[in-house]
């Protein structure tokens, strides 16, 4: 049963409710929000980066045997959903990275705003107008009291194309 392959592949690997770092030396890392365990990795690589999945307790044994088996690096951090100052914390323990570049959705870069984790937003604007209803955005954050983050700019460069890099410093 799949219960029993579990259980054996957890007694030859740890205990599946622990972290789990695949060994070996890897250029990068392309961590990934997955509180739900609903991601069905094919490899443990995107574009020669190792693939961490950033999971909660919630997810089965089954997920991760199945993220085991594919060499696919591990870390828990939270209950019911993902505790960002947690999982920063493990990402610099177990894999030495200091430095992230966001490149989730609003959801994911309001969720770190909100909770204080971005020191710097660095922006290409393109010269597009696009103002179709429902086009996403750089940050979504309920309304829950949280106020607005001041930005204060620190650099400024025109790149081909008359695109801008923008790069701003997240005051607190």
């Amino acid at each position: 049963s799949d219960a029993e392959v579990a259980r054996e592949h957890a007694d030859s690997a740890g205990d599946p409710r622990e972290d789990f770092v695949v060994p070996g030396d890897f250029d990068g890392f392309a961590f990934a929000l997955d509180a739900h365990g609903r991601l069905a990795w094919t490899s443990n690589d995107i574009d020669g980066d190792h693939v961490v999945a950033v999971l909660t307790e919630r997810v089965s044994d089954d997920y991760l045997t199945f993220l085991r088996e594919r060499g696919v690096s591990y870390l828990l951090a939270g209950t019911r959903e993902v505790d960002l100052p947690l999982a920063l914390e493990k990402i610099g323990a177990r894999f030495g990275v200091r430095t992230l570049m966001l490149e989730g959705g609003g959801h994911v870069n309001g969720a770190m705003l909100r909770a204080g984790l971005i020191d710097e937003v660095s922006l290409l604007v393109a010269p597009v107008a696009d103002g179709r209803v429902g086009t996403p955005t750089l940050f979504d954050v309920e309304r829950d009291g949280t106020l607005p983050r001041r930005l204060a700019l620190e650099h400024v460069e025109r790149r081909d194309g008359d695109v801008l890099w923008l790069r701003y410093r997240v005051e607190r």
